[in-house]
């Protein structure tokens, strides 16, 4: 079995098999982008199985399957903004709707890379106690009831061409709080956006193109990181099939959300969210899960 540790970085991964990969990369490329947290369910699911914790910087790098998976879905919006806002900082046009939405993109990364940097040694080291499953079982429980309250109380009327810079730093904020596992990136930008009167498939749209900056330095800096702390081939190996898995599935879940969310309300993932938590504690207080 290979060694779970290399230079104090956790790359539980590297003791997998790659149909234990595969599997895990479906679950990433699903739970990355539905609001239901990737990174519990790379606690949850191998816990479960009796399987090694892949690791942070596995959750981190699998990423970029979700990158690849919002560009190409949102391939339009993203052409439109950068090449909208480029044309409008040439033509020094600053109140072009596509510069406003540009500059709101960065806005909104600032708060999520300062705090990704400031934790990065806590977040990625070996037994790191974030990733403890009591943590993750109150994460999925305050966000349930979060995303639950702003399906009560917000009207849910706004578009994306209605937003605001100060709507950019709210979600951007919010989107802090995807650094504790069970939290989700997608979950906690997608309720800050419903809070602030966004409709359901606007904010999930909003959601993900803020959180493009932000996956993309996370995913690009844990494979920095990798780099440099020499893991085995065979690693690479696995990982990169993780990757390709999960690219898929990534694609296939925003795509089922976006329909998703066009007819219906957040109460699924609301319930899955409490449920999972309740479980969660549950099973950790009576000793099923460690």
């Amino acid at each position: 079995m290979a060694n779970v540790c290399s230079a104090g970085l956790d790359i539980g991964f590297a003791s997998l098999s790659y149909a234990q990969i595969g599997f895990l990369g479906i679950v990433q490329g699903i739970t990355e982008l539905l609001p239901i947290s990737s990174t519990a369910h790379m606690r949850i699911v191998p816990a479960f199985l009796g399987w090694h914790d892949p690791g942070s910087a596995f959750s981190a790098a699998m990423q970029l399957a979700a990158l690849a998976a919002v560009i190409s879905y949102f391939r339009r919006d993203v052409s439109a903004v950068t090449g909208g806002s480029l044309a409008a900082w040439r033509r020094r046009d600053f109140s072009d709707p596509m510069f406003k939405l540009a500059v709101a993109i960065i806005l909104a990364t600032i708060p999520i890379g300062i705090a990704g940097l400031a934790l990065s040694h806590v977040l990625n080291a070996c037994g790191s106690p974030l990733r403890s499953l009591s943590v993750i079982g109150w994460s999925c429980i305050v966000m349930a009831l979060l995303l639950a309250l702003s399906e009560l109380v917000c009207r849910h009327r706004r578009s994306v061409d209605q937003m605001r810079l100060r709507d950019a730093l709210i979600v951007g904020l919010a989107q802090v709080g995807a650094l504790i596992p069970g939290v989700s990136r997608s979950g906690s930008t997608l309720t800050a956006a419903l809070f602030l009167n966004f409709r359901r498939e606007e904010a999930a749209r909003f959601s993900f193109l803020l959180g493009l900056p932000a996956i993309a330095l996370a995913g690009l800096k844990e494979l920095a990181v990798l780099l440099h702390a020499h893991i085995p081939l065979e690693a690479w190996g696995v990982l990169l099939f993780g990757l390709a898995v999960a690219s898929v599935s990534a694609f296939a879940a925003i795509w089922g959300l976006m329909k998703f969310l066009e007819r219906f309300s957040t109460w699924p993932f609301i319930i899955y969210r409490a449920v999972l938590g309740v479980f969660l504690l549950f099973a950790v207080s009576r000793g099923w899960l460690q």
